[in-house]
């Protein structure tokens, strides 16, 4: 009985921060990809002819991989967030984590810059 008592502590000492991760990450979430898309949308305004050949309704499927990509990348916050919360450095780590949003946000707006300057950009100039 001994067991079964302390795998649900166990259970329980998940759930809180799993549950805390949840509600500062996942409202997040949506500045994330509304940021992420308003760089998109300002590359193809500002560039549009050249990308004007390559928005086609074939280019979905494409684009909405990369917006999925995104989104798996954004859920390695919990791969930090989580153990941090179970430290020692929990209360420091709670004040602080907007610094891992933000280091992030502007880690993944480079890299969608760069891949739409030089991977996908590239293929309608040559």
């Amino acid at each position: 009985m001994q067991d079964s008592a302390s795998a649900g502590s166990q259970h329980l000492g998940w759930k809180a921060p799993l549950v805390n991760a949840a509600r500062f990450w996942e409202p997040r979430r949506l500045i994330y990809n509304a940021l992420l898309v308003a760089a998109t949308v300002g590359w193809v305004v500002f560039t549009w002819p050249l990308f004007r050949p390559g928005l086609t309704w074939s280019s979905l499927l494409p684009m909405t991989g990369l917006a999925l990509v995104a989104n798996l990348c954004y859920c390695a916050a919990y791969l930090v967030d989580i153990p941090l919360q179970l430290s020692s450095f929990s209360d420091a780590w709670k004040r602080h984590r907007w610094m891992l949003f933000m280091a992030g946000t502007i880690f993944a707006l480079v890299l969608a810059s760069y891949w739409i300057n030089d991977e996908i950009a590239a293929d309608f100039i040559r």
